[in-house]
């Protein structure tokens, strides 16, 4: 069992842009990461192995910082929902595009998860960090149960406070602009997955087409039968092109910007946790202050030192908030603009080789008039 995480300021011992998920492994019903990362002193390179129980380990620790000041005030970056080898239709609702192909897309989402939270200036820092990236050993295990009652209670106790209106117009704007901006993101991305969904289907369809041409070709000497077989044969030719830049047009839609419409939907969720938490800090603050007003004269100067204290929390969470969600929105910004171009140059690529594979088409059929 890994050694007791100590929640202290640490310096991570890796490269934070070296480190990749480079394979997932599966055993039955589990799937198990395999991550490296370069060692800072350039005397190496870590190799560990991570199981999904392994990234809510590392999340719940993060999580669980309270003693962290202005902790609240943090966008977490979001954890992609567990993958399983032969998932539900309902898992694989929920994976979107990340549960597409042969786990490449979800290897790379799980990535970047892990290197937006080595990079970040306040959870890169806690000790749980270092020891998930470099540690032989797997992390401890242990989990907070939350008594279901308790989490229903909470949602309808969240239902209230979601509606609440904030003192700040900052805050309030943001929580106006982030109810669209994450309807219409999970929509983008439920819209691009069914097209990739489609254009594999289509790429399936030619193959079978392809096939079904070549079960045309006849054997034998008769001339008419001999040039249908030839048609039939070139025909074949042409689907199965046809499939695979199909299927490589799939390929490229979600190794770009489906990952990047994934993403950005499940930040846009993120955020709208954490404007979450500050409306409820906000909540309490509010009701402190009307205790203090109400409190007898006897216990007047100790509300006061509650309400003050209370004040400089949320202070310090609203100036941590806002300073997450400007960097959020830089992000957001390159990350898309990073996924749009990266999607024109491969699909440009993959056109310019299907075009040079269609005229060796035109050209054979030419030669057999």
């Amino acid at each position: 069992m890994m050694e007791e995480v100590k929640e202290v300021t640490s310096t991570l011992s890796v490269d934070i842009q070296s480190i990749k998920v480079t394979e997932v492994v599966k055993d039955g019903d589990t799937l198990t990461f395999l991550i490296e990362s370069e060692k800072l002193s350039g005397t190496g390179v870590y190799h560990v192995d991570r199981t999904y129980d392994d990234f809510e380990w590392l999340q719940q620790h993060l999580f669980s910082q309270e003693e962290v000041s202005g902790i609240q005030g943090v966008i977490f970056p979001p954890l992609p929902v567990k993958a399983q080898v032969n998932a539900s239709a309902k898992v694989i609702k929920q994976l979107g595009i990340l549960g597409l192909g042969e786990w490449q897309a979800y290897c790379k989402a799980m990535e970047t998860f892990v290197r937006q939270i080595a990079a970040h200036s306040i959870l890169g820092k806690n000790n749980a960090v270092e020891i998930f990236l470099t540690s032989s050993d797997p992390p401890g295990r242990q989990r907070v149960r939350k008594n279901i009652f308790n989490r229903l209670s909470q949602a309808m106790e969240g239902m209230r406070k979601e509606g609440h209106k904030d003192v700040d117009e900052f805050f309030q704007t943001e929580r106006d602009h982030n109810l669209v901006f994450t309807g219409c993101a999970k929509t983008a991305a439920e819209r691009f997955l069914d097209v990739v969904q489609t254009e594999q289907k289509i790429a399936v369809a030619c193959g079978h087409f392809s096939t079904a041409l070549r079960l045309c070709v006849e054997q034998g000497e008769d001339p008419d039968k001999l040039d249908f077989s030839k048609v039939c044969v070139k025909l074949s030719e042409v689907f199965d092109s046809i499939q695979k830049n199909v299927t490589s047009v799939a390929e490229n839609n979600v190794s770009t910007l489906g990952l990047g419409l994934d993403l950005e939907s499940r930040y846009q969720e993120a955020e709208k946790e954490m404007l979450y938490r500050r409306t409820c800090k906000l909540v309490e603050l509010e009701t402190t202050r009307r205790n203090a007003e109400k409190a007898k004269p006897v216990k007047k100067a100790a509300m006061e030192e509650v309400k003050k204290a209370a004040e400089t929390e949320f202070d310090h969470i609203s100036g941590v908030a806002k300073e997450e969600i400007a960097r959020l929105q830089a992000a957001r910004v390159k990350m898309l603009q990073q996924a749009l171009v990266q999607w024109c140059e491969k699909q440009l690529l993959t056109a310019k080789e299907s075009a040079d594979q269609f005229n060796q088409h035109l050209q054979a059929f030419r030669g057999m008039a």
